[in-house]
């Protein structure tokens, strides 16, 4: 990614004090046990080790670290059983979920051979979760549980610690990094425009202003000859080129998205929302021209750009990268009551690492519903599973998130220079469309290969946000 953030995870064990000094074995025990646990947490976050907590004053040491690091997420390994005095001075002060790892060395006890200490220190896990969930609901904190064993290997239990990482990623890189809003909302649109102040109270997500006249400027300085042949060769691979691509013909794009990775890197932007409304001649008119394949390149490098000014939907669309590596902006487009599909697509940017095949670019002399004209993208998304997700608000202002999975599938699709898929839903065309709609999504939503809604609900229960699932 062009601007890179790495998810702090608070991570610590409990177990009772009590019992060290009776059992004097389950010292080795529990350090090997929570090394290895250690070592299950992925490299792409950052461990902020808590150690293995006996008492309520390691339990605060373990606390005044997670909050000094800023943790997005703490998950907590219990290794036997243990009082909550022994978790809660860690995350009182803490407004992230608790995620309590129950997972059991021994597949099962050797009954007849199994003594005190070997019950403890391997099968007793178990015995405090219910008590963890009990005052982390009295004390107001988000939580999750995953049970598991330890001996033979368990996927199911390292795949969920995995999605929460990818979850807690979500809200680092909202934190570390900032929103470009250039121009403003398509006119009229309302249900796109939004409280900048109330974003970053609600989602800590920072808005910085851009002007055009800025914006058009912004390659003036570009001279480096071999970094835009470069950048006109990156784009001709990501590209086929309506009458053929060459260097030359892409040169100007080049140089533009040369300036834009380097504006990106300098004002640390993971997301852009931009909508130009004017007579579009000029710089203007070149710039606006090409901003379409422009940004997508950024989008290929983990940049949410989002058109028509929609800073929601930029949202929605760097959690699905964040969490699957793809990201598309997309809309209802039409149905096809014949065959009971919807179609779902956009004109504008799009995310390259969804398309199936290798993306088209060609001029068209106007956009429609906008100024001026330009290059138009057309991406071709998979085939199989798909999830979209849409950012809306409340009349407290409140975010809610509206996720669906459905299923891509092969047919023919509109061919005037717009991406767009068919999409099966369980529920059907119709009934989707009434159920999304009833949910109050904005018009736009994200998509994304693959089934997500488990780690969304991993993402929405990091950032306290509700969420409609329509279907899956």
């Amino acid at each position: 990614m062009l601007v890179n953030t790495k998810a702090r995870i608070g991570v610590f064990s409990i177990a009772l004090g009590a019992y060290l000094p009776q059992f004097p074995s389950l010292v080795p025990e529990f350090e090997g046990q929570y090394e290895a646990f250690t070592k299950t947490i992925p490299d792409t976050v950052e461990i902020v080790d808590g150690g293995i907590v006996t008492t309520k004053e390691l339990a605060q040491a373990a606390g005044d670290k997670f909050r000094a690091a800023d943790v997005d997420l703490v998950i907590m390994q219990l290794l036997t059983y243990a009082t909550s005095y022994n978790m809660l001075p860690a995350v009182r002060d803490l407004d992230v979920p608790v995620v309590l790892v129950n997972i059991q060395k021994k597949k099962a006890p050797d009954y007849e051979n199994t003594d005190t200490a070997t019950w403890l220190g391997e099968l007793y896990a178990c015995g405090a979760v219910g008590e963890m969930v009990a005052d982390l609901e009295r004390a107001g904190k988000r939580h999750a549980v995953i049970t598991g064993v330890v001996e033979g290997g368990d996927p199911q239990v390292q795949a969920e610690i995995e999605a929460w990482c990818r979850a807690a990623q979500v809200r680092r890189r909202f934190r570390d990094t900032n929103l470009a809003q250039i121009g403003r909302p398509y006119p009229g649109m309302m249900d796109l425009y939004i409280d900048e102040t109330n974003l970053y109270h609600r989602m800590f997500l920072y808005t910085k202003q851009f002007d055009w006249e800025k914006m058009w400027a912004i390659a003036d300085g570009i001279t480096d000859e071999e970094a835009i042949r470069a950048k006109a060769q990156d784009i001709l691979d990501t590209f086929e080129i309506e009458g053929g691509g060459t260097i030359e013909k892409v040169w100007e794009m080049a140089r533009y998205v040369v300036a834009f990775e380097q504006w990106v890197k300098k004002e640390q932007i993971a997301f852009i929302a931009s909508h130009y409304d004017g007579f579009a001649q000029g710089k203007a008119g070149v710039l606006d021209s090409m901003l379409i394949p422009a940004f997508s390149m950024l989008i290929k490098q983990g940049i949410a750009c989002a058109v028509e000014g929609d800073i929601k939907v930029a949202m929605a669309m760097s959690i699905l990268k964040t969490i699957s590596g793809t990201g598309q902006l997309s809309e209802m487009y039409s149905i096809d009551f014949e065959k009971d599909i919807c179609i779902i697509g956009h004109s504008g940017s799009g995310d390259a690492d969804i398309s199936e095949k290798k993306p088209t670019m060609k001029i068209v002399p106007v956009f429609h519903g906008k100024t001026g004209g330009g290059y138009l993208t057309q991406f071709y998304p998979h085939l199989g599973p798909v999830t979209y997700l849409g950012i809306t608000q409340g009349r407290d202002g409140r975010f809610k998130f509206v996720v669906a999975e459905g299923v891509n599938e092969p047919g023919p699709i509109f061919t005037f220079g717009d991406t767009n898929m068919r999409t099966r839903f369980s529920c059907g065309a119709r009934e989707f469309c009434n159920k999304w709609s009833e949910a109050g999504p904005t018009h736009h939503m994200a998509a994304a290969t693959g089934r997500h809604i488990d780690t969304i609900l991993k993402v929405a229960k990091i950032f306290n946000v509700p969420v409609d699932i329509i279907t899956r």
